[in-house]
């Protein structure tokens, strides 16, 4: 393992989302596409909740409809999303550590983890998820955004009751001990 990579693609594509229908503008549904569509959120589809989901969802609060999820997983990313646009600036301070968040100190770390030479990079991205705290998919920890937790006092995160960078230790230890197919 040379490489622990940041991905926040899709939550820098969902900012945009929330500040706009925050503002009461419309959100048109080829950006909701590109959203659904992302390389990220694809890793958390599966047969009750995909891209169709996800924009269906996220249409409706832009367009300031009524929404009634096919099933819990599309209802708690409704809720989520609504959440995030309550208070923007409570999401900006989940974001903001996020953006700054150096992983290079768990390299050295976990070099000495059993199978750390199986990967060259291993992705830690964050997406907006529904039930999941978090998910492992090949070289990749997927996080749930929705569970960032920042702290009122400083810029540290938290997930569950774990410091950031002890979660992602953990997690990626949990993914390279996982058997490689």
């Amino acid at each position: 393992m040379e490489r622990i990579k940041v991905n926040l693609d899709v939550i820098e594509a969902m900012l945009y989302y929330w500040q706009a229908t925050s503002e009461k503008e419309k959100v048109g549904e080829a950006y909701l596409n590109d959203i659904a569509s992302m390389p990220a959120m694809k890793l958390i589809y599966d047969e009750e909740f995909n891209e169709e989901s996800v924009r269906r969802a996220l249409s409706a609060i832009s367009n300031r409809e009524m929404f009634s999820g096919e099933n819990k997983k599309e209802g708690r990313f409704w809720n989520n999303n609504m959440w995030m646009l309550e208070d923007l600036g409570y999401t900006d301070m989940m974001v903001t550590p996020l953006k700054t968040l150096n992983l290079k100190s768990l390299i050295g770390k976990l070099k000495n983890v059993e199978n750390s030479s199986q990967y060259e990079e291993i992705e830690v991205a964050f997406v907006p998820d529904h039930l999941e705290i978090y998910r492992i998919v090949d070289n990749k920890l997927i996080v749930n955004f929705f569970r960032v937790k920042p702290s009122l006092y400083d810029e540290s995160i938290s997930i569950g009751e774990k410091d950031i960078m002890e979660f992602i230790e953990e997690k990626i230890i949990e993914l390279l001990s996982e058997k490689t197919s």
